[in-house]
């Protein structure tokens, strides 16, 4: 029995140096191998943190642009309503400019009550962004604020040169309602 237990102890101490011996084999192996999964987890992290960025730059491009969207809801979103308000203007303008001159003394208080009207439509027009565009005869054709209802060559005039203004043009904030309806002079320079 005594030579079984030399030859367990004999071989216990073989798988031991073997087992030494591959664990010093093996250690490289494990370094590389551990090497290798830090960089692939370096890329993981990398990739995920680009991601991580593009979503964040995504959230903030949506924050702004719902922001600029509310701001534009806000400040266009009666256009609608103001464009139908419009022709209650014209009416009103073209009540007081058809009265002539003999039918003012006796219809005083039905003018200054179509006056007052016209006042405050203005002024609630002037509370909501809505400002009017009024070009003067002599003024510059300006094809962005004006649309131009006819040519006519007017002696003393220069082309492009307003000559009649029929009907008022207004703009919300910046963006024009409607242009300012003229007639310009066509005469040749």
């Amino acid at each position: 029995m005594a030579k079984s237990q030399e030859q367990d102890i004999q071989d216990d101490a073989t798988e031991a140096e073997a087992a030494e011996a591959a664990d010093g084999e093996g250690t490289p192996l494990d370094i590389d191998d551990a090497v290798d999964e830090v960089e692939m987890l370096q890329g993981q992290l990398d990739e995920m943190r680009d991601r991580f960025m593009r979503a964040l730059a995504d959230a903030e491009n949506m924050r702004k642009r719902s922001e600029r969207d509310r701001r534009e809801a806000e400040q266009y979103g009666g256009s609608k309503l103001a464009r139908d308000m419009l022709p209650v203007y014209d009416n009103l303008y073209r009540a007081l400019e058809a009265v002539r001159d003999e039918e003012k003394e006796p219809n005083k208080a039905l003018l200054e009550g179509v006056e007052l009207t016209m006042r405050e439509l203005l002024n609630v027009f002037k509370k909501h962004g809505i400002d009017t565009v009024q070009p003067e005869i002599g003024d510059t054709f300006d094809p962005q604020m004006h649309q131009a209802m006819f040519e006519a060559p007017v002696p003393g005039t220069k082309a492009g040169e307003i000559i009649q203004v029929m009907a008022t043009g207004f703009v919300l904030h910046e963006r024009l309602l409607r242009p300012a309806q003229v007639g310009v002079s066509s005469t040749p320079a």
